[in-house]
């Protein structure tokens, strides 16, 4: 048996193929303009359908490690994944570390991510031989229960966007912030939003940058906000 990190954004791929099997049935009863208009404009969504789900099978793992190559492990680092979905991240991160702990946290929703559920993650974490150094817990990044400075490292990956106001967002980084010991490093991995919540970090009194796009392997193109909490 081999681990499952699922296919991100499942309902979105689906759109695509859907709306464009409707545009080329279309296309057959419709003038020829209107028609070839119709097939044009269904290649375009199978072209992002198709990226998406090559992200989904491929993409994600070499972004991983990218994310993950820009902390300097010791191997006794504790490990926040916000939004962890199946485990990504947070199993990537546990392989990194010998004493340390990797936590992830999530609502699991099923519209993120096929098989969303804690269990699933549990699998992956026991079949990549980790599940020792992992715990899971159900809770919204707006409001983790986790005291002050309590990771060395957070990241996350296309999870903050899914919150759906400004405020809201807002509240997760401030929230990644506090848990964040000083000296420490956040990771945050997104495809909209990231100029905000680089300028949350800021506003926070951490160093952050955001860099990418990354074209070749992501899609929507990622970028990823590096962010430092200077010691005291």
């Amino acid at each position: 048996m081999t681990p499952d990190y699922g296919i991100d954004a499942p309902g979105v791929i689906r759109n695509f193929v859907l709306g464009a099997g409707a545009l080329l049935a279309l296309a057959i009863v419709l003038p020829p303009t209107p028609a070839s208009m119709a097939r044009w404009t269904a290649s375009i969504f199978l072209l992002e359908g198709g990226a998406m789900l090559a992200y989904a099978l491929f993409g994600k793992f070499r972004h991983r490690d990218r994310l993950l190559a820009m902390h300097a492990w010791r191997g006794d680092e504790r490990v926040l994944d916000v939004g962890t979905g199946r485990g990504l991240l947070m199993i990537g991160a546990a392989k990194r570390l010998a004493t340390g702990k990797a936590t992830g946290i999530d609502i699991w929703n099923a519209e993120d991510l096929t098989g969303n559920a804690a269990a699933a993650t549990l699998v992956n974490a026991r079949l990549e031989g980790v599940e020792a150094r992992t715990e899971l817990k159900t809770e919204d990044a707006r409001t983790m229960s986790f005291a002050d400075a309590t990771f060395d490292v957070v990241v996350s990956n296309l999870a903050l966007h899914n919150i759906g106001d400004v405020e809201g967002r807002a509240q997760a980084c401030r929230e990644i912030a506090r848990v964040l010991r000083p000296g420490g490093r956040a990771l945050i991995s997104d495809f909209r939003h990231t100029a905000a919540y680089a300028e949350e970090f800021r506003a926070a009194g951490l160093k952050a940058e955001a860099r990418g796009p990354y074209l070749l392997d992501t899609f929507p193109p990622l970028r990823i906000v590096t962010v430092e909490k200077i010691a005291a």
